[in-house]
């Protein structure tokens, strides 16, 4: 079989896959994903600092007359924006009552209670104290000192992207019961792709795993157009943070784009179980002319963007998923 190479440059970015391989004749890869090569990557990962932020959502969804809520690490969240734009977060419950302040308004940048009329711009008021927060143009994020209980950043720690002028971003949210540690252990497991999704990778092949300084995977792998039709690139996988994986394409179409992939703790259900939410952001760049039609149609492409990351995550949360699953239980063999 003649596999596509990333270094094969040409005119398109499209490959024919001259000799495919029936999923089931397709070389396994379970000697290769060592459990121990999993764990020591994700025990390192764990062991960098975040500075105690945590990804939210996209920034597209924070607009200027309705905040977005969540709940990170068991703690209400509300997000919001000021009449300039700029972004404002604090408790999502209310001082007051405790109405839930991700259904109220925002006017001119303030939020309003939708129970009482509690005016909130920001600031300190009437017991309710602001949370560091930053939008990266990408993501929000907000700073939980009392959950993360490492030494305070004043900012999160931003993978390197493309610029936003020359790009198309998405944010896929989605979330599970599992714990971060389960999600970015799957994204530490770059093994899995041909098996686990052969709708979208082929020819999986991982070239290089972590050592000494260079703590990352290397991975040649081809994505799935139409039919027989691929498109060969070389990608790297690391992990800058507890919970956060990073691909990263090195060579093929579209060198630099960037796929993140962070995991926030949200709190336990009903019955105690962890949840956790992946909010992934796919920042797509290309060097070919054609690329500028793309950026004018992102409004069009972003939701492909998001379902094909869907799609993807809807395996991934089950591997996340049974991984936690194992793990609670004393069961996991990792």
């Amino acid at each position: 079989m003649h596999a596509p190479r990333p270094s094969d440059q040409g005119r398109y970015p499209l490959r024919v896959r001259r000799r495919p391989v029936p999923w089931e004749c397709q070389r396994p890869t379970w000697r290769e994903a060592a459990p121990a090569v999993i764990a020591g990557a994700l025990a390192r990962a764990k062991a960098r600092p975040s500075g105690n932020w945590y990804a939210v959502g996209a920034s597209r969804d924070v607009g200027r007359d309705r905040p977005l809520g969540r709940t990170v690490a068991g703690t209400e969240v509300v997000l919001w924006r000021a009449a300039d734009g700029r972004l404002r977060g604090g408790p999502g419950a209310c001082p007051h009552l405790g109405a839930p302040l991700r259904d109220s308004p925002v006017r001119c940048g303030t939020l309003i209670c939708h129970w009482h009329g509690l005016a909130l711009d920001g600031g300190p008021a009437a017991g309710w104290e602001p949370y560091p927060v930053y939008d990266d143009g990408v993501l929000v994020w907000v700073r939980l000192d009392r959950a993360g209980g490492e030494e305070p950043l004043d900012r999160p720690r931003v993978p390197e992207r493309p610029r936003p002028a020359g790009a198309v971003a998405a944010v896929h949210t989605g979330a599970g019961r599992c714990e971060p540690e389960d999600v970015v252990a799957n994204r530490l497991d770059p093994w899995h792709g041909g098996w686990f999704h052969p709708y979208s990778f082929v020819d999986l092949t991982v070239t290089d795993t972590p050592a000494g300084g260079a703590d990352a995977f290397t991975v040649d792998v081809s994505f799935k157009a139409a039919g027989r039709l691929v498109v060969p690139v070389r990608a790297e996988f690391t992990a800058p943070g507890p919970r956060t994986v990073v691909m990263r394409i090195t060579e093929g179409e579209g060198v630099g784009s960037v796929v993140e992939t962070h995991a926030t703790p949200l709190g336990t259900d009903a019955a105690g179980r962890p949840r956790t939410a992946v909010v992934e952001a796919v920042v797509a760049v290309s060097a070919r002319p054609g690329f500028a039609v793309a950026r004018a149609a992102a409004p069009l492409l972003r939701p492909l963007m998001r379902a094909a990351a869907g799609r993807l995550w809807r395996d991934d949360m089950a591997y996340a998923e049974r991984r936690w699953e194992l793990r609670s239980t004393g069961r996991f063999p990792g």
